[in-house]
């Protein structure tokens, strides 16, 4: 065994660039926890878009190289650190961070961003809650200041954020619209709490919605991919309506007067720039909707770490998302 010898298998990028500097190494040293720190035996780790841009070094944070990606990581604690009382070998958890990276056979992350998992979620569900179900409340509440009774629209709504946020919108007494490119990734918005889903590869789509507002637009959206739908968004909004830019994959023209029109505010989300108090109250949020039953991962394709590379390739590229992306270590 190579837990034995204090080793483990770990993916590793020693250069940015695109999938193919994902390399699976099997001797990496097991990390050790130090204060305030869980060592996880990972059982399932997500996969989120934000891990193929920083992987890029196109995005606004870079690490620091040779690193290990992942985040959201569902396993068994296998050791503590100093000062950690919350959590014991044997428990079962998740993350919504990690310090060594979640690509591996072995995490280490700190123990204020490693929560109890649920028995009634199985590891690779617990891997699909930290990153979509946390955003997607700051995005609905923290920064959206979505109210019960508003109409949402989810733009990209079945994938691991999308299907999170019609969860929670649904939960909270928002009126839930989703949008997906195929028929199936349709069907999963609708097991998941959208009242109404529309296709968004249909050209008449928006038109489609806006018919559906009965003319009046739409409170809020969720934006997956703003670089494609952002000046449309800016036509399906009601007054006083928000763009919540969630995901972009590049830059896109708008016209600004569409803002003017009806006071439409643009707001960025970013999950790493929460406060302390912010990412308490979204812990709040996930573990009592996780306890009242409502809160229930969509776990989509899922590959071993040896097919990490297809795994950033698929996720960015494949023609419609259903669920959360997880790799199995």
């Amino acid at each position: 065994m190579a837990a034995a010898r204090g080793v483990m298998r770990a993916v590793r990028v020693l250069e940015f660039g695109g999938p193919e500097v994902l390399k699976v190494q099997s001797d990496v040293p097991i990390p050790r926890p130090k204060e305030n720190q869980v060592l996880i035996k990972v059982h399932a780790c997500g996969v989120n878009p934000v891990e193929t841009y920083i992987r890029s070094g196109t995005y606004a944070r870079k690490p620091a190289l040779p690193y290990t990606p992942g985040s959201d990581v569902a396993g068994v604690v296998e050791g503590v650190g100093e000062q950690v009382t919350a959590f014991k070998k044997g428990d079962r958890v998740f993350t919504t961070d990690t310090v060594s990276g979640g690509y591996a056979d072995y995490t280490v992350a700190a123990a204020d961003k490693v929560f109890p998992l649920s028995d009634k979620l199985d590891f690779r569900q617990g891997a699909a809650v930290g990153i979509p179900y946390f955003t997607a409340y700051r995005a609905l509440f923290q920064k959206g200041r979505a109210k019960a009774g508003e109409t949402v629209l989810v733009h990209g709504a079945s994938g691991g954020v999308g299907i999170a946020t019609c969860q929670i919108a649904r939960a909270y007494g928002l009126k839930v619209l989703g949008t997906a490119g195929t028929e199936e990734g349709m069907n999963t918005v609708m097991r998941n709490g959208a009242h109404q889903a529309f296709n968004h590869r249909e050209a008449n789509y928006t038109d489609k919605i806006k018919e559906y507002t009965q003319m009046e637009g739409v409170d809020i959206i969720i934006e997956m991919l703003s670089n494609i739908n952002l000046a449309t968004d800016l036509q399906l909004l009601a007054y006083a309506g928000r763009v919540m830019v969630v995901g972009c994959r590049g830059s896109i023209e708008i016209n600004p007067r569409d803002t003017m029109s009806k006071e439409s505010s643009i707001i960025g989300v970013g999950l790493f720039l929460a406060t302390e108090e912010e990412r308490q109250e979204c812990a709040r949020a996930v573990l009592d909707g996780i306890e009242a039953g409502w809160l229930k991962p969509t776990v989509g394709p899922e590959y071993p770490l040896e097919k990490v590379v297809k795994a950033h390739e698929e996720i960015i590229h494949s023609g419609g998302a259903r669920g959360k992306m997880v790799l199995l270590p």
